[in-house]
């Protein structure tokens, strides 16, 4: 199977198969999705779902977090993981928002990067289900299951890989291919125990023909 051939069968299972795929995290704003998805490095969508609606009656505001201090942030975030470092990195995005930004979430790359905390993963993921710019955000998932698909081949960084799918997927399905890789990388393409038995894309993955199913697993 060639790549191009890998892509087609793999876009065209997820469209079928995932066609409603979007992120876990609960928002309403791109105020909120970023604070969610500074706190979900390294950490379950579930938790964070779980400790943001105290956090945004206490800060509904870049405003109201900017006037806070990481300790009082700290509060309540203390069930997620780092969080002295969160707590730092929200309060200084909070008063980076008001003091350049005039409050509002930033657009480009350039200037969501500028931001504590934000790398470009996380300002990928903003570009892309904030503001549905084509953007692809490279996590451990999509990093782990790009390459064991075959997406990939060698890739040294999530950089890498990103520049990779970039240019392999449609601009149009990038956002959604980012929700297809992710979720399939959490609940199917496990980083310990993938369960290819349940894998849609198994009949088009490298890893599957390496390994395929013993007679007793199937």
């Amino acid at each position: 199977m060639t790549t191009k051939q890998r892509y087609e069968a793999v876009i065209r299972w997820f469209s079928d198969n995932m066609p409603d795929a979007d992120t876990e995290l609960h928002f309403s704003n791109p105020y909120e999705l970023l604070v969610s998805v500074i706190l979900s490095a390294q950490c379950t969508d579930k938790r964070v779902n779980m400790t943001t609606p105290a956090l945004f009656r206490a800060f509904p505001t870049p405003e109201a977090m900017a006037a806070a201090s990481a300790d009082e942030i700290y509060t309540y975030i203390r069930s997620i993981s780092y969080p002295n470092n969160k707590a730092k990195n929200l309060a200084g995005m909070a008063r980076k928002l008001v003091s350049d930004f005039n409050g509002q979430v930033p657009t480009t790359m350039e200037q969501l990067t500028s931001l504590p905390g934000v790398g470009r993963k996380t300002a990928n993921v903003m570009l892309a289900v904030a503001f549905d710019r084509p953007a692809m955000a490279v996590d451990t998932h999509v990093f782990r299951v790009s390459e064991r698909i075959g997406l990939t081949t060698n890739s040294h960084s999530p950089l890498q890989t990103e520049q990779i799918l970039t240019s392999h997927i449609p601009e149009t399905l990038l956002g959604k291919a980012h929700h297809w890789l992710i979720l399939h990388g959490r609940y199917v393409c496990q980083a310990r125990r993938p369960q290819c038995v349940s894998c849609g894309v198994a009949a088009f993955c490298r890893y599957y023909a390496k390994h395929p199913l013993r007679p007793e697993e199937r």
